[in-house]
Order: C-alpha cells, then sequence, then structure tokens
C-alpha cells in the first residue's frame, strides 16, 4: 500500500514539473481555474452546513474535476485537487492525511491523463495537447464531436480515478470482497449524474466563465439529494461494520420471509457469536475490539452470496438469513464461516490473536414461523453451541434436523450433515 501510493505520488510530482515546463502562465485561464476552485470549496461549504454521515463520502466535486479537465491545460486538472482537498480536512472532518493524500492524488492523476487525451484529439501533438489555450478547448467543446469526445473523457477519468481507488482499497484490506470495489448500482448512477453536470459546467464556462453560477445552485441541490441518501443508508446500517443494523435486518429478513412462504421455498437464519469478545476488549482494548468487529463483518461478507441478508444484531453478534438454503446447505455455511474466522489473521500487540465464533442454525416452518420465533431457535443454538465448548456449530435441540453436540471445533466432536 505505501509503495501504491508513492507511484501514485510519484507520478503526480513529474507531471507536474513536466506541466510547469511546458505550460505558459495565461491570465484566462487562472481566473477560470480560480473560479472552479471557488465554486468546489462553496459546495464543501454547504456539505459542511448540512453535515455529512460518518464514513460515507460520495460527492458531486466531479462537477468541478471536469470542466478543469475539458477546459485548461493538464496541469490545471493536476492542480485543482490540492486546494479542494484541504479545505475538506479542515472544513468537514479530520480523517487520516493518507487517506484525503491518496485520494487528491488519485484525482490529479487520472485529471492529467483524461484532460491531455482531450486536448491531444484536435492537436497534432503532445506538446501542443498540455500548453494549448483555453480558447481552443472551448471551441472544440462545442462542436458534436467535441461533445462527444468530451464525454468520453470524463468516463476515462471517472474509470481511471475509481480503479486507482479500488486498488488501494485492495491492497489495504485484501479481504474486501470484489463487488465492492468498483460500481454498484447507486455509485453508477452517481457518476453518471457526475458526468452530466460536470459536461453542463463545461460548456457554460466555454461560453463565458461567470456562467458557472448558473451550475453552481444545481450542483448543490443535487449534492443535497446525494447526501440524503447517505443518511438514509447511514440509518440503515451499522456504523461500525457498515452491515444492516437490527432494526432493518428484522424488517427485510420479515420480507424474505413472506416471500418464502408464498414461493415455497426453504429459508434458513445463522446466529454467529464472537467467542470471549468481552476478554478480548478488557485485554486488548476496544480499539482492537472494533478492528475484530470489522475483521470478522468482512470474513462473513466475503463468503456469504451477495442475496443473504448479513445484519450486526448487537454487541458481538452478527445475524445472516440464507434465501433458498435447506438445512444441509445451512450447516455447511455456517461451518464455512466458523472455519474461515477462526483462520483471520489479526496482530495485537506484537502477538497473532486467534478469533473464534459460535453460530447457531434455524430452519424456517421447522424451527420457527416468523423472525422472532427463528432468531429465539437460532439463538438456542448458539447457546448449545456455547455450553458444548464454543467454536462450533449447533442447532436447536427440537425438530427432525437436531444433531447431538453440534457440528465443527473439537477433532473429538462428529460432524454430521442432515
Amino acid at each position: 500500500m505505501v509503495c501504491f501510493m508513492g507511484l501514485v505520488l510519484g507520478c503526480d510530482l513529474v507531471l507536474a514539473m513536466v506541466g510547469a515546463v511546458i505550460t505558459p502562465a495565461r491570465v484566462e485561464e487562472i481566473a477560470a481555474f480560480g473560479a472552479l476552485v471557488v465554486c468546489a470549496a462553496v459546495c464543501v461549504e454547504a456539505m459542511r452546513r448540512l453535515g455529512t454521515p460518518s464514513g460515507l463520502a460520495r460527492d458531486l466535486l466531479g462537477a468541478w474535476w471536469l470542466p478543469t479537465i475539458l477546459l485548461l491545460p493538464p496541469l490545471y486538472a493536476l492542480l485543482v485537487p490540492i486546494p479542494v482537498y484541504v479545505h475538506l480536512q479542515f472544513r468537514i472532518r479530520r480523517t487520516v492525511a493518507h487517506r484525503r493524500v491518496l485520494n487528491a492524488g488519485s484525482v490529479a492523476l487520472a485529471g492529467f491523463v483524461s484532460s491531455w487525451v482531450f486536448h491531444a484529439l484536435p492537436a497534432n501533438g503532445p506538446v501542443r495537447a498540455i500548453s494549448m489555450p483555453v480558447s481552443a478547448a472551448e471551441s472544440f467543446l462545442l462542436t458534436p464531436v467535441g461533445l462527444l469526445c468530451g464525454l468520453s473523457c470524463c468516463a476515462l477519468f471517472t474509470l481511471l480515478n475509481t480503479t486507482v481507488v479500488a486498488a488501494a482499497v485492495r491492497l489495504s484490506s485484501p479481504d474486501t470482497p470484489g463487488r465492492c470495489l468498483l460500481w454498484d448500482r447507486e455509485a453508477l448512477v452517481t457518476d453518471s449524474a457526475e458526468v452530466c453536470v460536470g459536461m453542463t459546467g463545461a460548456i457554460l464556462a466555454g461560453v463565458s466563465v461567470p456562467l458557472l453560477a448558473i451550475a453552481l445552485p444545481p450542483v448543490m441541490l443535487l449534492q443535497r439529494s446525494l447526501l440524503y441518501e447517505q443518511l438514509q443508508t447511514a440509518a440503515r446500517t451499522d456504523p461500525k461494520t457498515g452491515l444492516l443494523n437490527a432494526t432493518t435486518w428484522e424488517r427485510e429478513a420479515g420480507t424474505h420471509l413472506t416471500r418464502a412462504l408464498e414461493g415455497r421455498r426453504p429459508v434458513t437464519v445463522l446466529i454467529a457469536d464472537i467467542d470471549h469478545f468481552k476478554r478480548v476488549n478488557d485485554t486488548h482494548g476496544h480499539v482492537f475490539g472494533d478492528q475484530v468487529l470489522l475483521g470478522v463483518a468482512r470474513t462473513l461478507t466475503h463468503h456469504l452470496r451477495p442475496t443473504d441478508l448479513l445484519g450486526r444484531f448487537g454487541g458481538e453478534e452478527f445475524v445472516a438469513l440464507l434465501p433458498g438454503a435447506d438445512m444441509a446447505e445451512a450447516c455447511r455455511v455456517a461451518e464455512r464461516l466458523r472455519s474461515r474466522v477462526e483462520r483471520m489473521e489479526l496482530v495485537a500487540d506484537g502477538r497473532n490473536i486467534t478469533i473464534t465464533v459460535s453460530v447457531g442454525v434455524a430452519l424456517f416452518r421447522v424451527h420457527g414461523d416468523d423472525v422472532i420465533e427463528l432468531l429465539a431457535s437460532a439463538d438456542h443454538g448458539l447457546y448449545r453451541a456455547k455450553d458444548a465448548g464454543r467454536n462450533r456449530v449447533c442447532m436447536p435441540p427440537t425438530g427432525p434436523w437436531a444433531v447431538p453436540g453440534g457440528m465443527g471445533g473439537s477433532p473429538s466432536t462428529p460432524v454430521r450433515e442432515a
């Protein structure tokens, strides 16, 4: 991760030196750059006034990156994230400095490359591409071909920036599911909207820089709606793990059970509890305890299907609903989750720490007919696992699926599948 950050920032530094040598200073370009930075600062202040949910960082600042990419020489696309991210750091929320630096470096690198590609299209070589005056870029952008090229380069910027950030996330958290690294449906819609408003701002600024004032209110309104969606997401999720909170999980689980009842499909519920979690907190501190919660959440997410419903049920308990899974499949899934958590690599005070979980399993229409009954049955199975020595999978002691002694854990414990 450190090497990757060094590579990104090293590329930015080299490109900045090349751009500074080749790009002439023009008053109109400096004025346009200043206007775009001011617009971004106004949006940051609006975000500060509205408040931002912790842990969520979606924004529409690309509405100001993209006009810089399309209208100004690439050097300015490399510079514009610096004042904006400094403003974010000190006015919105102080976060880990290297994250801000990497985000700014990613935007700068993707912006320079995209801007160079766009400016090279109507020019006769890369040297002119780096030093093309803003008037030439404006004239080209206002043609149908230029508009299409502008959209393509905006999409290129989004792709490059997302790829760099995804690579950084993968390096820092190797267990992060691949489906979480690039785009989901909401991210794709947001990025598409960002490209559209960025193109609108570029066209308005291409006609006259003061016309950016027309683009500012719509961007702020879109930012407000985006923050509203993020606040809704924050209300549905647990802040420490990013999983569904108990209230949301119960509500959505009820919907799944209704569908399963109508379609006569099996559904199972798992409850996983971290063994001796209080001892972990008392021995290594609550900060390490939070890392354990996050690590277990990521492991469970990584080894469940996208259709499975996973949530944090309070304290050190996690709950999952598996649509379409009968008891045999649910036991296999629970055993796989138990073994994967046991193999997690966690280090505290220079020592490797092993974390284990006990799991209770309950089957819809066998152990319960609604969410509350299923949770109670799975919880009963969980306590059987605890009483049997922890680090194992157990079912409630009623019904045809009962298995004495449970599954997993000690090699002496027999493993049986329904």
